[in-house]
């Protein structure tokens, strides 16, 4: 079944563009609209039903320009608002959680870290997750600052290079030898992480796994555009759009969209 309707993604921020990013990849052919929310940034600090009300607005808008299926591309209104989207409209969602199953499967020293927002953490799907894997040691770490700092464009400064040592040099003290990213603002720091980790910690992020989900989705219920289509992509953001374009390396256009 061809579906010409775009794809629709949001997050608190940017960050959600290292989901679009692997989506894109895979499917070259389809349109998307991506909407960061970067005025409200970030989610981690809000309250479970400021998180539900800020998705609900993303996903309104999304709607009113006729995405076929949405992509919450944010760990924290995953795990906070997910379950309340999903029942109140008929489109298909597609959410973001930490990868803790594949690193606890492969970890050998059955310690891993989780770098997540207070939000994520303290979620209840979130426990639920962690619950299943009480023979491995979990160790959790609240990136507090780390949003903030991709948000207002220092994702390669002193200050985050040092907020980084922080929340994960003891984690290596520890024994760790995977790291979960639960942010999709965290891919972009991967670059510094492996500077600062040692080769045999791995570090794990959702976004192939998103992509992968988003196409087994669109195949079966929404239905894919024709292959042969050339993707246009649009990239709003209700704050300052060239953080946005920048972190795209300024290679798609972004608007300013007042929502």
């Amino acid at each position: 079944m061809i579906n010409a309707q775009p794809i629709g993604l949001f997050d608190s921020g940017v960050g959600g563009t290292s989901i679009w990013a692997a989506i894109h990849d895979l499917m070259p052919y389809e349109d998307t609209i991506y909407l960061a929310d970067s005025k409200n940034a970030p989610y981690g600090l809000k309250t479970k039903d400021q998180i539900i009300a800020l998705s609900m607005k993303n996903t309104e808008y999304l709607l009113s320009r006729n995405a076929k299926i949405i992509v919450v591309a944010c760990n924290t209104a995953t795990t906070n608002a997910i379950k309340e989207l999903r029942a109140k409209y008929d489109v298909p969602f597609i959410g973001i959680e930490p990868a803790i199953k594949p690193a606890v499967l492969h970890s050998k020293t059955q310690k891993i870290g989780i770098l997540a927002t207070k939000g994520t953490l303290s979620s209840e799907l979130f426990n639920k997750a962690v619950e299943l894997y009480h023979e491995t040691v979990i160790i959790e770490q609240i990136g507090h600052g780390l949003v903030e700092l991709i948000e207002n464009g220092k994702l390669n400064s002193p200050e985050m290079t040092k907020l980084l040592h922080t929340y994960v040099d003891p984690m290596m003290q520890q024994g760790i030898d995977y790291l979960v990213l639960g942010c999709s603002h965290y891919p972009y720091l991967i670059p510094q992480l492996r500077e600062i980790l040692p080769p045999h910690i791995q570090i794990i992020d959702s976004g192939q796994a998103v992509a992968k989900q988003t196409f087994h989705v669109l195949k079966e219920k929404a239905g894919l555009q024709n292959p042969t289509h050339v993707g246009k992509t649009e990239f709003y953001s209700n704050s300052n759009p060239q953080v946005l374009s920048d972190i795209l390396n300024n290679q798609y256009t972004t608007s300013y969209l007042d929502f």
